[in-house]
Parts: C-alpha cells; sequence; structure tokens
C-alpha cells in the first residue's frame, strides 16, 4: 500500500490546487436583440440563434 514519506504541507497543498479554481462564464452579445448570450446558445430573450428565429418568443402563451 502507497505510503507517503513526509506530511504534505499547507503550502504545497494550495500549489497543487492552484488550478481548481472556477472560471467566469464567457458571454457574447444576441446580433438580433443586442442582449447578453452564452457563445453558441440560443438567445433566452429573443430565441434566435445564427441570425435565424428557433424559438417562438412572442409571448402568446
Amino acid at each position: 500500500m502507497a505510503v507517503p514519506q513526509s506530511k504534505t504541507s499547507p503550502s504545497r497543498r494550495g500549489m497543487r490546487r492552484a488550478h481548481d479554481h472556477l472560471e467566469s462564464k464567457s458571454l457574447s452579445v444576441c446580433a438580433n436583440c443586442g442582449a447578453t448570450k452564452r457563445p453558441h446558445h440560443i438567445c433566452p430573450q429573443c430565441g434566435h440563434y445564427k441570425g435565424r428565429a428557433v424559438l417562438d418568443k412572442s409571448g402568446a402563451e
């Protein structure tokens, strides 16, 4: 069974975990309505993707 030779210090443990943080989501601007949206996703405000209407967001529910 593998047993560590010595205790890992908090500094060394922290340096190992230095890249485990969360990154902020990237945002782009919708070409149709100008709202912010995730890249390569349907716009949640107007329902357009790549210049065409994918979802009907006319408000008739």
